[in-house]
């Protein structure tokens, strides 16, 4: 069989499977504070749904996969998915997203059963800061869940700070700081403002090249570096020079990336999303419960994939919140 290819030939090798549309956050970036309406559970893919659509794509050339949400580390037995997943030949990579919260207690679990890597979703370093944010008090502390997935050997670990004007964007050399004495990689994005989250706009937005220099004003001078050996994704990395980990910039505001863009996202309801912001989805749990063949479904949705995203459009493809589609 072929490569999975889409119409402007870039290979995909990379699918983001969100596992639940739910959260035990509500941060004021990605879901409404009320929540949005659940899917209904029999629409939810379950775990071994999941590993059919990756068996089935795998021999295309699908080598990488990410879980995300929602929140995925809430879905219950979440290592019996990891652990399917493993066992389907050409299959690499298995990383995690998640806020944290259940790291200390899942970390040892998961990577055991199979999981290689893990980010790690962490806004603030100050627990009232935390709270703020996520509007929710779980007691997360995210150096506790850093060093619990290091512990149980997921690497490369990355922590990634969504960067807020007006929020956290003072804490931007602390989190880099995090880097001087562990081998982690910190990744700053930049906002994305999306669908209902109004309380958040463009004007909150702090561009990459700012991060980075009030991180030298603070650290001194960065030096350009390859980053972490797996999962690089969009990130452009430095390092302060002797420094343990690296600092990454995610740019999807001021410098987009869609031109090597090598994913595409499966919802938590079976639906092949080709652009986090566009509207091009296509139907996989339909044909996959008749057990029809889905190769033919993805190879049509590799053919629209849109060229790039249209967020600084202020499109956002219908999104309501980031949530609904792991980011």
């Amino acid at each position: 069989m072929s490569a999975l290819v889409d119409q402007f030939g870039r290979a995909i090798e990379y699918l983001r499977i969100s596992v639940t549309d739910r959260c035990n956050f509500r941060c004021r970036y990605c879901m409404p504070l009320a929540g949005l309406p659940w899917l209904p559970k029999a629409d939810i893919l379950s775990y071994e749904e999941i590993a059919e659509v990756v068996t089935q794509l795998a021999p295309l050339g699908l080598r990488r996969i990410r879980l995300t949400g929602g929140e995925p580390t809430i879905r219950p037995e979440l290592a019996s998915l990891v652990r399917m997943l493993r066992a389907v030949p050409g299959v690499e990579d298995i990383a995690l997203s998640t806020n944290g919260v259940r790291l200390p207690a899942l970390a040892s679990e998961l990577s055991a059963a199979g999981l290689d890597r893990v980010n790690i979703s962490a806004d603030s370093l100050q627990p009232d800061r935390i709270v703020a944010i996520a509007r929710r008090d779980l007691g997360f502390d995210p150096v506790r869940a850093a060093t619990a997935a290091q512990a149980a050997g997921l690497s490369p670990i990355k922590i990634n700070m969504v960067v807020m004007r007006g929020t956290n964007d003072d804490e931007v050399a602390d989190f880099a700081r995090l880097t001087l004495d562990h081998p982690w990689h910190v990744r700053f994005i930049e906002l994305m403002p999306v669908g209902e989250m109004e309380e958040l706009t463009f004007d909150h937005v702090v561009p990459s090249e700012e991060v980075l220099s009030r991180i030298s004003a603070a650290l001194g001078p960065l030096e350009r570096t390859d980053g972490p050996a797996r999962g690089n994704g969009p990130a452009e990395y430095w390092r302060v020079p002797g420094a343990a980990g690296s600092i990454g910039v995610i740019t999807p505001m001021t410098h987009t990336y869609c031109a090597r863009c090598n994913r595409v996202r499966l919802t938590a309801d079976g639906r092949l999303r080709t652009c986090l912001f566009g509207t091009h989805e296509v139907d996989l749990r339909t044909p996959l419960r008749a057990g029809t063949p889905l190769v033919p479904f993805v190879r049509q949705a590799l053919a629209e994939k849109p060229e790039a995203h249209a967020l600084l459009q202020r499109r956002n493809g219908g999104l309501q919140a980031l949530s609904q589609v792991g980011g």
